[in-house]
């Protein structure tokens, strides 16, 4: 096997990723926190924002790691249930420790799946949430209509992902830091040097902005929208499932 995942759409990629984040689970919450500069945390609160409106009940978090995203949605939305799905059990295994000492188990479950296969009926959930995990996924598009399968129409989802900014000079500083300053110190502080390497890869082979937007439509959502973050380096999207004509 490769250092890292492959890039892009490939087949193995989901046995690949799990294997990766399974390595790098005890160091994931601290990188995040060190190499974003703490700018995830705002992030993650822009994509539940972004679910203020719909007031759901139940929440959906897709790629859920850690948890960090189900509790902040647990915390802002208070839905009646939020139920985290990740190909990583290690993953699974840190956020459900978080999840305890919020004493929050009765509100949030985890749970071990794929996008592309998830463990959950149709038309279940009012929102979902993906937080830097679409990048990861085997078959974009299968994963995509995966959750669009368990949302009810009228549901929305938000995607938070890495994107490439457009604009000088902040494209060629973050082009700089991603290719050289980020594979070093996630190499000092995690095993898996690869992971970090695959992170600069990953979101270069993306299809970001209206290319990721065409893949949503092609996915059956539809009420698309794309608000870049922090110039260009995020991005987030939201689209809706079609409600039956009457």
């Amino acid at each position: 096997m490769p250092d890292h995942p492959p890039i892009g759409e490939q087949e193995g990629k989901a046995e690949a990723v799990e294997e990766m984040f399974d390595t790098i689970a005890p160091q994931y919450d601290l990188l995040n926190r060190v190499l974003s500069f703490g700018i995830d945390r705002y992030w993650r609160w822009q994509a539940v924002r972004q679910l203020t409106d719909v007031q759901p009940s139940r929440v959906l978090d897709v790629a859920t790691g850690t948890a960090d995203l189900a509790i902040r949605a647990e915390r802002m939305l208070h839905p009646r249930e939020v139920v985290g799905i990740d190909l990583s059990a290690e993953m699974l295994a840190y956020g459900r420790e978080k999840v305890d000492r919020r004493g929050l188990s009765s509100r949030i479950s985890l749970m071990q799946g794929d996008a592309a296969a998830l463990p959950l009926d149709n038309d279940a959930f009012d929102a979902a949430l993906v937080a830097f995990g679409v990048r990861n996924f085997e078959d974009l598009e299968a994963g995509l209509r995966g959750i669009r399968r368990v949302l009810r129409p009228g549901g929305t989802l938000v995607v938070l992902e890495f994107s490439q900014p457009p604009s000088f000079p902040i494209k060629q500083l973050y082009g700089w830091y991603s290719r050289h300053v980020l594979p070093r110190i996630g190499g000092l502080l995690s095993p898996d040097e690869g992971a970090y390497e695959y992170l600069p890869d990953s979101v270069a082979a993306f299809p970001s902005g209206p290319d990721f937007l065409a893949r949503m439509e092609n996915s059956g959502f539809t009420h698309l929208h794309w608000t870049p973050l922090t110039f260009g380096i995020a991005s987030l999207y939201r689209g809706t499932v079609p409600t039956p004509d009457p």
